[in-house]
């Protein structure tokens, strides 16, 4: 069984790649990065792949039984970069893809569903067995927010009481190596959170308890939550997304119930107090 991973030097690629060789002999993965150099250090074989340039896709996906297809970092690009990854995947006789998509991307309010839910129907048009890993939240999208909130003395945020189902981005790498390294997953969809819940005043109220001071939770209009993040640095476009992706959390975008998670993986998810330990260490 041979079984690749497509941006297999982000994070979540590496990861999954560090779990799966826990489970499968490191000869049967096969990275898929655009930069092979830049792999020496995951053990694993390397092949060139680069989402836009589809002459290269298929004959690097020459022998692959199983796919995982890790959804494009460039927003907007995504759509399209997958159709090439997809059609590439038929032509080398791909036996399966597994792919990350996102949390209840069928209905989701937030705006990166959008080109989730395209890539699920071009899946499904394929013909190409397949499994739909629907992530939520990394937990360490929000405690990346925890050095900030240090010296601001404030967690800022435009989710009001928004329910955020969270988990690290470690728990879903090894959701995905459970399911590339086992059977029967073929055809069906995994919606995939954090066992428990919390609001980014409980996050707050998290942070403050183990920073031993008071670290309020702010609560932001979207444009003037979008502008304090452009007044931090960050770009007008990723700062207006940001905020966006806040207020798809207040009408519930990141909150779900079903344990898909745990149950793969046979344990809980990773609590909120351990990444937030985790960043706080990482900002002393």
């Amino acid at each position: 069984m041979n079984i690749a991973i497509t941006g297999a030097t982000g994070q979540l690629g590496h990861l999954v790649i560090a779990t799966l060789k826990q489970k499968v002999p490191a000869t049967d993965i096969v990275a898929l990065v655009r930069t092979p150099a830049k792999a020496a250090d995951l053990g694993v074989a390397a092949r060139a792949f680069d989402y836009t340039r589809p002459e290269q896709l298929a004959p690097a996906l020459a022998g692959i039984d199983t796919l995982l297809l890790i959804s494009s970092s460039e927003v907007g690009q995504r759509a399209a970069q997958h159709a090439n990854v997809i059609t590439a995947a038929k032509q080398a006789g791909v036996r399966q893809i597994v792919y990350t998509s996102l949390l209840h991307a069928d209905v989701s309010p937030l705006n990166l569903a959008d080109e989730h839910r395209q890539t699920e129907a071009m899946l499904k048009e394929s013909g190409i067995p397949h499994t739909l890993l629907r992530n939520g939240w990394y937990t360490e999208n929000y405690t990346a927010s925890v050095p900030a909130a240090l010296a601001n003395g404030a967690f800022h945020g435009s989710a009001g009481e928004g329910r955020i189902a969270s988990a690290p981005r470690a728990d879903y790498a090894e959701a995905a190596a459970v399911v590339l390294s086992s059977t029967g997953h073929a055809g069906k969809t995994y919606e995939l959170a954090g066992d428990d819940a919390y609001t980014l005043a409980d996050l707050a109220a998290e942070i403050s308890r183990q920073a031993g001071r008071s670290i309020p939770y702010v609560d932001l209009p979207e444009a003037e939550y979008a502008a304090a993040l452009e007044g931090a640095g960050l770009p007008e476009g990723l700062a207006g997304a940001f905020a966006s992706w806040d207020t798809g959390a207040a009408k519930g975008g990141l909150f779900d119930d079903g344990h898909q998670l745990s149950k793969l993986l046979g344990r809980p998810t990773t609590p909120l107090s351990t990444v937030v330990a985790q960043a706080l260490k990482a900002a002393a």
